[in-house]
């Protein structure tokens, strides 16, 4: 469990929206012109127990507020060498505005607004489907970590995003969501840069096809690891800090969303490593959203329907239109062609998922207060719920 006993990670997480400034080295956020800059504050010191301190620290904050109508500028912690700049006001915090990485648009009404501001992470984010999630949520106004076991590629795509949009909007971090402890440095990372997150989402995955009657056993747990247990992982580790950033205003929504799968809806033939691990990705989406619902973090899952265009499936060697064509799923198929057709003959909509049909059901997610423990399908029509 990520424990958050180091004050330079916990309270950047209490007091969410702040961000590092490494050559002031103080975790600070954009304040309005015409803000006040009263006097400093210093806040007890840390209690036995991180909620304990959390409480305390609420209840001197919340007395400042109600003293002064807004943050102090200075906040310190008695007996830390940390010192924070502060601003907004505590009903903006308590909202979640006003503490954001990068200022709105104004007049703007496109639903991608929903995550302009926000700061969100995407598992799987440096390549394929996942890199097309990370370039419409910056397209949106997000912050977003590209977290991947490929870190050089997550560092590149985020050099890239960064260059194009001539400010930071992106970060790489390194992650195997296999690997307990990887997840946990991950997500101390970014306690200690953003000062929290507003949206997880757990994208990365893989497939291996085959018949029951063949496959290996390895290939079956390889699924099962990165597909499942790799939810599992990440939604341990993001849910504490998620229910970390509520602590002081007990009203402050946040997003854990799994990518699941139109295969976490209905059986897929020869496929049934990956549509178990899908299924159960529901599972337990379901479940932690009515544990962490107290939290007021929502948990919710995006089932794509065939993303026909992406490397998992079109990569000339390792792709699925490949895999499909040498265990003979598709029936009389001859060439990759035959199987592509076959695949978008299934689909009302005549063509694959697309990025930005999924992009447009996380908007919709995050949008939307009065939902979570949902499978929501972005299929063309080809599942429909029942």
């Amino acid at each position: 469990m990520t424990s958050f006993n180091n004050p330079i990670v916990e309270i950047p997480v209490l007091l969410r929206g702040l961000t590092f400034d490494g050559e002031k080295g103080l975790f600070v956020h954009t304040l309005p012109p015409d803000a006040k800059q009263p006097a400093s504050l210093e806040l007890a010191a840390v209690a036995d127990g991180v909620e304990a301190s959390i409480e305390a620290w609420r209840r001197q904050l919340e007395a400042y507020y109600a003293e002064h109508s807004t943050f102090p500028a200075i906040v310190s912690v008695a007996g830390q060498d940390l010192r924070m700049g502060l601003g907004a006001s505590f009903d903006e915090a308590a909202a979640g505005e006003g503490v954001s990485v990068r200022p709105g648009v104004a007049g703007s009404t496109d639903r991608g607004d929903v995550v302009r501001g926000k700061i969100a992470l995407v598992t799987g984010g440096a390549q394929g489907f996942g890199e097309g999630m990370v370039r419409g949520l910056c397209d949106c106004g997000a912050f977003v970590y590209i977290a991947d076991m490929n870190v050089a590629g997550a560092r590149k795509l985020a050099d890239a995003l960064n260059a194009s949009a001539g400010r930071t909007v992106a970060a790489g971090l390194a992650v195997n969501v296999t690997d307990e402890a990887s997840v946990i440095a991950m997500m101390d990372e970014v306690a200690a840069h953003t000062g929290g997150l507003d949206v997880f989402i757990s994208n990365a995955g893989v497939l291996r096809a085959g018949s029951v009657k063949t496959m290996a056993l390895k290939d079956f747990q390889f699924v099962t690891s990165v597909d499942y247990t790799g939810f599992f992982l990440c939604s341990k580790h993001a849910s504490v800090q998620l229910a970390l950033q509520n602590l002081p205003s007990r009203a402050y929504y946040t997003d854990l969303i799994a990518i699941s799968s139109k295969s976490g809806l209905e059986g897929s033939n020869k496929n049934g490593a990956y549509s178990g691990a899908k299924f159960g990705t529901l599972g337990l989406t379901q479940s932690y959203a009515l544990e962490l619902v107290t939290d007021n973090i929502k948990v919710n899952a995006v089932c794509p329907g065939n993303f026909l265009d992406g490397p998992l499936w079109s990569d000339p060697e390792k792709g699925l239109f490949v895999q499909y064509l040498n265990a003979g799923k598709v029936p009389g198929a001859k060439t990759v062609a035959d199987v592509r057709r076959f695949y978008e003959s299934k689909v009302p909509m005549n063509r694959g998922c697309r990025t930005e049909d999924v992009l447009r059901a996380i908007c919709y997610i995050i949008e939307q207060k009065y939902e979570t423990g949902q499978a929501v399908p972005v299929t063309g029509g080809q599942v429909m719920l029942n």
